[in-house]
């Protein structure tokens, strides 16, 4: 039994139990896989149009570029071509799942076989539900130019604005740790700050993080007696991973990668491997900083005392810490990365449900004459102060054997709790849930409505549309049109599909599906009107 383990289970309650939900066809997964794989060249094909170019990039001089991207037609279909790649890779991996439903032991190869073909056309598609990449580059372009990117934004570079990020990161700090500076820094000086080719190198570092999962997904679920092929097609296989952490190549790939690794490695008691791949993620992004009390309680051992504990929490922050505050000697960075953790972006977005919730209230409250707005602010710090007691209690209290399951909850409520959550933010903590089992009941179901909800959301959220070409319909609306009916199509018409979506009679599924379309609506308008939208943590 090795430290964050639990006995094997096999019985159907038990999270890491088969599917019994799936459809009628099982087995020849790879006809779940050719299907992803088409849905991944539609969106390869409908980025040339509707995906993020940069002004510098050559590729905006292309004939055909231009005439996707010009053209009302143009526009049109690549408008539709990317929606719906975007929902046949939704299906796709939700029939993965029906076809391998014993997950027996040729399942873990097919879902590798299935997450490198998807990712094969996303790996060369123009960046779609995001332009974040863009900002990457400035950022390394600031490291080389000798300037501090913890103190200043990517406005002060000369001709900034070719690099393709959006204005909204023109006077914001980053947020990324110092060795994401470094491999910025890195990829700029091998490209020159070339547009196309950062892009695709920054791909490739998210692809490596990636490649972590697929290697420690499995080994970690199985010590867990979780089944492995079945974690790693819960976390990694699934559209939102692949779209968010290939085609859009967010950095949170390889910090959610080497998260992994590193608690696989003190899962497995190599605690100072594990510490220091932890660290390496936190110098990514900080947020992974709240893996590593819970890397201390494996450490610390089952029967440990609490001195002990103390002793172990102290000794597991001060080398992650003391490596951290070395690394910021190179190029001066100093510890400029805290103010992500310390100083978190003020606003919110509608679909979190601390800003749905505020929301509700302000609204209620204006209507009684009370200040809206003050109880909403207090009921998001509220929520906020919760997600920390939450993680303390996490810490202090719960079976040794669960500590990744009490890890896996701590970051849960960190990341739901909190105002401001993008669509990829659930993935931080998924892999972590998925290891140590997500039952085939309400709480797959869930994970199924949170991707089809985010994907559907980023299929119209980010189009880059110029203003002066003539649509019939705004590629936005068409989008989420598209979306819906195919969303409509999977719930109630697709006779494999719609036995995992829903489940009771049609009043009952109606109401859902009401209920489903109406918070969809909500967060699309209020993702135009929220006060965090232009701010850093919109990204």
């Amino acid at each position: 039994m090795t430290a964050g383990g639990s006995h094997p289970g096999t019985s159907e309650t038990q999270p890491g139990a088969p599917a019994k939900s799936s459809g009628p066809a099982t087995g020849r997964a790879y006809l779940a896989t050719l299907e992803g794989f088409i849905g991944a060249l539609m969106m390869f094909t409908g980025s040339i149009g509707t995906g993020w170019i940069a002004n510098g990039s050559p590729m905006i001089r292309q004939p055909v570029v231009i005439a996707l991207r010009t053209e009302g037609w143009g526009v049109t279909v690549s408008t539709v071509l990317l929606t719906v790649g975007a929902m046949v890779l939704i299906r796709s991996w939700l029939r993965l799942g029906q076809r391998l439903a014993d997950w027996g032991q040729s399942a873990l190869r097919s879902v590798v076989v299935a997450i490198s073909a998807w990712s094969l056309p996303l790996l060369f598609c123009v960046p779609v539900f995001s332009r974040d990449v863009y900002a990457y580059t400035g950022q390394g372009r600031l490291v080389m130019e000798g300037q501090n990117p913890y103190e200043v934004g990517i406005s002060s570079l000369s001709n900034w604005f070719s690099l393709g990020a959006d204005p909204a990161w023109a006077e914001n700090r980053t947020p990324y740790g110092p060795y994401f500076l470094w491999l910025a820094r890195g990829v700029v000086g091998l490209t020159g700050a070339q547009p196309d080719v950062s892009v695709l190198l920054f791909r490739l570092l998210a692809g490596a993080g990636v490649l972590l999962c697929v290697i420690y997904v499995p080994k970690l679920a199985e010590l867990h007696g979780i089944n492995g092929a079945r974690a790693l097609w819960i976390s990694v296989a699934n559209p939102l991973f692949l779209i968010s952490f290939i085609a859009s190549a967010h950095n949170d790939a390889l910090m959610v990668g080497l998260a992994v690794a590193g608690v696989y490695f003190a899962a497995t008691r190599r605690y100072l491997v594990g510490i220091l791949l932890v660290t390496a993620s936190i110098g990514i992004k900080p947020i992974t900083v709240l893996l590593l009390p819970f890397i201390g309680v494996m450490w610390a051992g089952p029967s440990a005392s609490w001195p002990r504990k103390f002793l172990i929490w102290a000794a597991t922050a001060g080398i992650s810490f003391g490596v951290l505050v070395l690394s910021g000697i190179p190029y001066n960075l100093g510890i400029g990365w805290t103010w992500a953790i310390m100083d978190p972006t003020p606003g919110y977005t509608g679909y979190s449900p601390s800003g749905f919730l505020g929301q509700q209230v302000e609204f209620l409250a204006n209507v009684l004459g009370l200040p809206g707005g003050t109880f909403a602010t207090l009921l998001r710090t509220g929520m906020k102060w919760a997600a920390i007691g939450l993680v303390l209690l996490l810490m202090f209290r719960g079976d040794y054997s669960l500590a990744v399951r009490r890890m896996a909850l701590a970051f849960t409520a960190v990341v739901m709790l909190s105002p401001i959550i993008q669509p990829w933010y659930i993935l931080w903590f998924l892999p972590f849930l998925a290891v140590t089992g997500i039952r085939d009941d309400w709480q797959i179901r869930s994970l199924y409505v949170g991707v089809t909800f985010f994907v559907v959301f980023g299929a119209q959220d980010q189009l880059s549309v110029w203003s002066f070409v003539e649509l019939p319909i705004d590629a936005s609306s068409l989008a989420f049109i598209t979306a819906l009916a195919f969303t409509f199509y999977l719930l109630f018409l697709d006779v494999h599909t719609r036995k995992l979506l829903i489940e009771g009679k049609p009043l009952d599924l109606a109401k859902r599906g009401w209920t489903w379309l109406m918070a969809l609506r909500e967060a699309r308008r209020s993702r135009a009107e929220e006060p965090g939208r232009e701010k850093l943590g919109s990204r």
